[in-house]
């Protein structure tokens, strides 16, 4: 039989397992969606365990579907939604808590009191972060300050915390290992970047002890055995769902960047080893590691809201039945109509990092209609991207040739062919669109030998699809220039 390599993909709205052949080509794949919780305005929340029985249940399908089992998987490799919080009993295994997903601002008076005199750069040298909501470390101590019986069982020790991988690994393993790797690490604010360690000042500060911390591992390497239909395999590879498709898309050398599409948006530009601090408003993160090896490090601008928005439109609104029906209605109008829609729903992540923005619609006329709410919509995503592309090539001096894409947002044709208009550069997707899998697949297969280095992957990317610019510069500036205006308009609202 050919060699086999799963991932589980563990993302914010759902759970997915594929098997991919050496190729890179999906062999089978099952996928299902898990509730988003949402206690009140700002807070979202999922159920660990039922990520834990969706988890299992998708395992089951993608074997059974592939005519396989888990012996003819040569690895499996784990990529997540970062900064989800999970804190969980480590003699039973049960969480405490709701996880607290990434998009969750109930941190922000915290965040704000952290960062005292010096605002939200006090912890950037060490983390490459801003203070923010974004992150899993001050989720923590929220949780830690909402329950002083937590707080006592943290500091013994009888508590365990991690980000959606380390409560995955633990699932697997059937509560054998307590790990995260260093990309998923790095999204904490408890790491120093530079050393790839816990900080026991950064820790001390936010108020989160380290007996409730995991071990930190390379992102490629042998972690562990896999228990249940799994039972065996080698757990070789961890990485945060950004980093993965990363990886998925070969963007192995210094320069390559690219954006996923998801329920937020998220590009990465490869600074190899070295560690570069941005001056506009970028996160410094780890890009992998290979063991043995040192870490490479990437510049992310992180957006937030992206096929969320699509989704918003679609649960809360009613607006169309499928979240694929919006293009179409898009398209019925040839342009916004001067309408842009600015999703700060979770505040403003990069450039800005404005916990006290909130969403706007403006522009609004009696002219206008759903249609042109739904292109605002999604053009939205492609102004943000350009927002990102601005500060990423100030911060580096790399001017990007190209931008290559993935995520299910690229299927939108409108959508892509807009992001190559609003950029000015051709915009590429390739043949394998969701590259986070593939990417965890990678991993774990170069950790177990399946693929032997970075040209084998190589040779598995394929283009599928190239949208060039075909728009006017002062057009361009100007719908640009209308975006920024809509932006300042979200600003200290809360």
């Amino acid at each position: 039989m050919a060699q086999l390599v799963g991932a589980l993909d563990q993302g914010t709205t759902s759970t997915r397992f594929m098997i991919f052949d050496r190729s890179g080509k999906v062999i089978s794949s099952a996928q299902q969606e898990h509730r988003q919780i949402f206690p009140r305005s700002g807070w979202v929340e999922h159920d660990p365990d039922e990520i834990t029985q969706r988890m299992w249940s998708v395992i089951s399908s993608a074997l059974g579907s592939a005519g396989v089992s888990g012996a003819d998987l040569s690895a499996i490799g784990i990529t997540n939604q970062r900064e989800t919080a999970v804190v969980w009993d480590r003699e039973t295994g049960h969480p405490v808590h709701n996880a607290i997903v990434w998009q969750d601002t109930r941190t922000d008076q915290l965040v704000k009191d952290l960062g005292g005199a010096e605002g939200m750069d006090r912890f950037r040298h060490q983390t490459g972060l801003p203070l923010a909501t974004y992150f899993a470390g001050p989720k923590v101590r929220w949780l830690l300050d909402s329950d002083p019986g937590l707080a006592a069982r943290a500091e013994r020790g009888e508590l365990a915390f991690g980000t959606i991988d380390s409560w995955v690994v633990y699932q697997l393993t059937r509560g054998a290992e307590h790990v995260t790797d260093v990309t998923n690490a790095s999204r904490t604010m408890l790491m120093d970047l530079e050393t790839l360690d816990w900080s026991e000042d950064l820790c001390d500060a936010i108020g989160v002890p380290m007996a409730m911390l995991p071990r930190i591992v390379p992102s490629v390497g042998k972690i562990a055995d896999a228990t249940g239909p799994l039972e065996g395999v080698p757990i070789a590879g961890i990485l945060g769902d950004q980093q993965a498709a990363m990886f998925g898309q070969t963007c192995f050398d210094v320069g390559d960047a690219k954006n996923t599409y998801g329920t937020g948006c998220f590009m990465l530009l490869n600074t190899g080893n070295e560690l570069v601090r941005s001056d506009n408003g970028l996160l410094t993160t780890v890009n992998y590691q290979i063991e043995g090896e040192p870490a490479v490090y990437a510049l992310e601008g992180s957006i937030a809201i992206a096929g969320a928005l699509v989704q918003w439109l679609r649960d809360n609104l009613a607006m169309f039945e499928k979240s694929e029906d919006i293009e179409e209605l898009a398209a019925e109008v040839e342009d916004n109509g001067d309408v842009y829609f600015v999703p700060a729903f979770s505040g403003l992540f990069a450039p800005y990092w404005r916990s006290d923005a909130r969403g706007v619609i403006v522009g609004l006329t009696r002219f206008n209609n759903r249609h042109h709410i739904a292109r605002a919509a999604l053009e939205a995503t492609a102004f943000q991207t350009r927002e990102v592309l601005d500060a990423m090539r100030a911060d580096s001096g790399v001017e990007l040739n190209e931008l290559k894409v993935d995520g299910g947002m690229v299927a939108n044709n409108l959508l892509m062919q807009f992001q190559a208009d609003i950029l000015d550069k051709p915009v590429i997707r390739p043949k394998v669109a969701e590259t986070t899998a593939l990417g965890a697949a990678y991993a774990a297969g170069m950790a177990t030998g399946v693929w032997e280095d970075f040209d084998s992957l190589r040779a598995n990317w394929a283009e599928g699809r190239r949208w060039l610019p075909a728009m006017a510069q002062d057009r361009r500036a100007e719908l640009y220039g209308r975006w920024k205006q809509a932006v300042e308009r979200t600003f200290d609202w809360v």
